[in-house]
């Protein structure tokens, strides 16, 4: 059995936003995104590949397709396939946000 400690795996840069693999296998992954004020992970899309960001701590602007919301902790928002995607840290506080992927991309 294979158990991640998940704070010890939050770690922060001020250049830019941190990613931290917590789990991986060839059907999907799960990063931690930890970000300082005003740092993003810029829109994008994945043709096939769905997301679902998760909020740990703090809060952040996720963007899917045309909507932006803010997200607190404890809340969780799905990226469907081929829709565009981001998450930015506006507030004035550090924020992690779990990340899932499934299919894995890099095992088609």
């Amino acid at each position: 059995m294979e158990i991640c400690h998940l704070p010890s795996r939050f770690t922060f840069s001020a250049d830019k936003m941190r990613k931290a693999n917590l789990f991986e296998t060839e059907r999907f992954f799960l990063d931690a995104y930890c970000l300082l004020p005003g740092q993003e992970q810029k829109a994008h899309s994945h043709a096939a590949e769905d997301k679902v960001y998760l909020v740990m701590q703090g809060t952040v602007a996720v963007t899917v397709g045309d909507e932006t919301q803010t997200l607190g902790k404890g809340m969780a928002v799905l990226a469907p396939a081929g829709a565009s995607h981001g998450v930015k840290n506006e507030s004035g506080a550090a924020a992690v946000v779990l990340a899932w992927m499934a299919p894995h991309p890099s095992f088609k």
